[in-house]
């Protein structure tokens, strides 16, 4: 059956990673006889300049008839003032809400070749390999009512904290599974010292603990989960938690691989179509200048191939790929110190070769 995968590249250094990982996934089409189709459009604030809004209808409706999203980065300086409804941050927002996108993954992993990257001792953070699992459309993001009230004084704002049981259990089963997967270990992190939110998302958490008896369950508070990334990372093998938790979090996580520009993330909904993105964003001081580093882009894809088009043995074959770009000493300009840096565009290449030789 057909694939179609839609290519958002959006804007800044999102154009430039998403070259290299179509130049990836253009290889695998030819080498594989992959019956995908691609279709490119515009997002954010490109797709404001020519559009009037970050996100149209049409491309809206073209991400609902698609398998997977590839979807680089959106904002920068010149989009700064405009009004939020058309803000380029908006078009990620919507292609969540919309196709309900509630199942964020960001593996925050290392590769020991480039632990003298990471602002941690090496033996702190050497053989890093954990998943954050992310409840993305629900909580105080998208929580009703909120605003802004200025006709009084003191002026004051508000957002509200809400989630059901059903958007617990469902995000908390994907953890569940992911660690089934893995190290057996998941850890729910949440604020239940303060928050009635948080007492019923660790009642719910733990009671659906019980179906799954080889998984080791624990709970922490967020703000000490955030210390203890930074102490002891490789105590954590799967972490979930809600919207504003997670949001925190895995920036923490991605952090200590040394470069934000490593690490991938997907988007999920329950019938498995997704979204798939690097952690880094547009990063309008380096764009133009061909130094970004697109392999968090080209792994993104590889999720991609996991999760929405049934190619898990082509994920796997980029992420070994990926492993030998490393180990052959191959550097982009964000994880050396030294002059001879690879440039973007380079980078698919050299990791088409080692496709070739595996």
């Amino acid at each position: 059956m057909t694939k179609q995968i839609l290519i958002l590249p959006g804007d800044g250094i999102g154009k430039e990673v998403t070259a290299s990982a179509m130049k990836i996934l253009n290889y695998l089409i030819e080498k594989y006889h992959l019956d995908f189709i691609t279709i490119e459009r515009e997002v954010g604030g490109a797709s404001y300049e020519l559009h009037g809004k970050p996100l149209t209808e049409e491309t809206l409706e073209i991400a609902k008839q698609s398998d997977a999203i590839l979807f680089g980065a959106v904002g920068g300086p010149q989009w700064d003032s405009l009004d939020w409804d058309v803000r380029p941050e908006q078009a990620l927002l919507g292609l969540r809400k919309t196709l309900g996108l509630f199942a964020n993954l960001r593996p925050a992993f290392l590769f020991n070749e480039l632990a003298s990257a990471s602002p941690l001792k090496n033996h702190i953070i050497e053989n890093l390999d954990i998943l954050i699992v992310r409840e993305l459309t629900g909580g105080v993001y998208f929580g009703e009512p909120r605003g802004l009230v200025e006709d009084v004084t003191p002026k004051y704002a508000f957002n509200t904290m809400v989630y059901n049981e059903d958007e617990i259990r469902r995000i908390a089963r994907v953890a569940f599974e992911a660690a089934m997967t893995r190290g057996k270990k998941l850890c729910s992190v949440d604020k239940a010292n303060v928050l009635e939110v948080s007492k019923f998302w660790r009642g719910i958490v733990a009671e659906m603990g019980l179906e799954y008896p080889e998984v080791m369950l624990s709970h922490q508070l967020a703000d000490n989960t955030a210390m203890q990334l930074v102490l002891n990372p490789n105590q954590y093998d799967v972490i979930v938690s809600s919207n504003l938790f997670g949001d925190i979090l895995s920036d923490i996580a991605a952090t200590l691989s040394g470069s934000i520009g490593m690490l991938p993330s997907a988007s999920l909904n329950s019938s498995g179509q997704g979204m798939y993105e690097p952690c880094h964003g547009s990063a309008p001081d380096i764009a133009g200048q061909g130094v970004a580093n697109p392999l968090a882009m080209i792994s993104s894809l590889a999720m991609a191939l996991e999760y929405s088009l049934d190619r898990k043995d082509l994920a796997v074959k980029i992420e070994l790929a990926i492993k030998n770009f490393i180990g052959l000493g191959h550097r982009t300009k964000d994880i050396t110190t030294s002059e001879g840096f690879i440039k973007t565009n380079d980078v698919a290449p050299l990791l088409i070769k080692l496709l070739e030789n595996e």
